[in-house]
């Protein structure tokens, strides 16, 4: 079966791309945190309080509310942990109650997290201080999740005690596991490439090869690293770089994308599942892939501002 990509975007929905075809729904409303799930579907925030669960078959159902804010989601189990705009981490599950980390806010370091913001023609302009992107490794043993800013704290009891990791200045935008090599995590930050062999614990931070320093969104593709780099995030053009795992050169542009794409890839912009890549710029343009990034094709334009992808 081919793959469907689906792309989310902040204001108007998300658009499903299978065999030629683009199909919107949830039309005119925000959808957010769009991830892949366990069970052949996709999760995605609705409106920014309705986590919804979009089964095999196609259809959307509603799993849980919320009188707060939603920024993102990971599966484990039969638990959704989900993030807040407001720096809190929710359990979730199988019945849709909800229950918040006390673990979490009580993490070492919190009380020096703070907003991430930029001034753009006289106007201050950024996200809140919250939860911007979560992953988990191979089979849940180890939580993670990004705070704007506050570095990536770290869980290895399912959530019930955290441990601060990563310097917060670095200022991450996205942290990913391996899907299937648990030590392997990679991390956006505003200082560049961020790598870890040990689940998360310690990181080291690359920049050689990149052309800016900024990166935004992160992805393995099979034995290889995926980052977006650029000089800021409102940037008119961006870039996609990757290296081998196992082979610390500098990183180098992705063949066969082009060598600028229009602004940034923001958090959760690329995806890749088996040997299928997709990843999507500012613009709304998306790019895929079916050999593990070797070679690209543009399937979508005219989707501006998307919030994220993934494949399914």
């Amino acid at each position: 079966m081919a793959a469907v990509v689906m792309m989310a975007t902040w204001r108007d929905g998300l658009f499903t791309l299978s065999n030629g075809t683009v199909r919107q729904e949830f039309a005119g409303r925000g959808v957010r945190g769009l991830t892949r799930d366990s069970q052949g579907g996709a999760l995605a925030i609705v409106d920014n309080r309705t986590l919804a669960r979009r089964t095999a078959d196609t259809r959307w159902h509603t799993l849980a509310t919320s009188s707060t804010d939603l920024s993102c989601c990971v599966e484990v189990g039969d638990v959704i942990y989900a993030g807040t705009d407001d720096a809190r981490v929710l359990r979730i599950d199988a019945g849709g109650r909800s229950q918040a980390l006390a673990g979490f806010e009580t993490v070492a370091g919190r009380d020096r997290w703070y907003a991430g913001s930029a001034i753009v023609n006289g106007q201050r302009l950024g996200p809140p201080l919250g939860i911007r992107s979560m992953t988990a490794t191979l089979g849940g043993a180890v939580l993670l999740v990004n705070v704007h800013v506050g570095g990536i704290p770290r869980s290895v009891d399912r959530g019930a005690t955290w441990q601060p990791t990563l310097d917060i200045d670095i200022d991450v935008h996205q942290v990913c596991a391996h899907p299937t090599r648990p030590d392997w995590v990679i991390a956006a930050g505003g200082a560049g490439l961020c790598v870890s062999r040990d689940a998360g614990a310690t990181w080291a931070l690359e920049q050689a090869g990149l052309h800016a320093s900024y990166c935004s969104a992160v992805e393995f593709a099979g034995e290889d690293i995926l980052v977006a780099a650029s000089s800021d995030h409102f940037t008119a053009q961006g870039a996609v770089y990757r290296r081998p795992m196992e082979d610390p050169r500098p990183l180098e542009p992705v063949e066969g994308l082009p060598r600028w794409i229009e602004g940034i890839c923001d958090t959760d912009c690329i995806d890749a599942n088996g040997s299928t890549v997709a990843l999507a710029d500012r613009a709304g343009k998306v790019y895929l892939s079916d050999d593990l990034g070797r070679t690209w094709s543009c399937r979508a334009t005219g989707h501006p501002n998307p919030s994220g992808v993934a494949i399914v």
